[in-house]
């Protein structure tokens, strides 16, 4: 993965690629209890995800308030997975600071191609310059919703 630590401030928000700052039950408990797309995650995959990825945390001083996560190669693509604001956090900026911190990453800038996929962000992300695929019919998937209520 990156192979220093990326840290970005603005007054009492710090963005960090550091793990060992991870709060691993906030990240938990939102993606199992509050995402509409990790329900029910077990703590051990999330633990897993984290380890396979280049993590940013998003800290009010030393609380851990958002996270997002890249599957990536560090050269050609990444795929944005478990953004998130806690919800007494919202409303301040947060997500457009954890995107611009995502994207301006010195290690990411040679990348091709980002993939998302949202039920309800898309005009956050828009913001960044994403759009819709071209070409849908070309993407193919293996989906499996439900591996964690098994």
């Amino acid at each position: 993965m990156a192979t220093t630590i990326y840290l970005v401030k603005d007054g009492d928000y710090t963005i960090s690629t550091d793990k060992s700052r991870l709060d691993i039950s906030v990240i938990h408990d939102f993606l199992a209890k509050e995402s509409y797309w990790a329900k029910d995650i077990p703590v051990s995959v999330v633990e897993r995800t984290l380890a396979g990825s280049l993590c940013f945390g998003l800290y009010h001083r030393d609380r851990q308030v958002g996270f997002a996560r890249l599957i990536t190669d560090l050269t050609s693509f990444a795929y944005l997975a478990d953004v998130f604001v806690i919800t007494n956090y919202r409303g301040k900026g947060l997500s457009k600071m954890l995107m611009r911190a995502i994207l301006e990453h010195p290690e990411l800038q040679t990348l091709r191609r980002w993939l998302l996929v949202t039920q309800d962000a898309h005009e956050l992300y828009r913001q960044f310059g994403f759009t819709e695929v071209p070409n849908p019919e070309k993407f193919m998937q293996l989906h499996n919703p439900n591996v964690y209520t098994k």
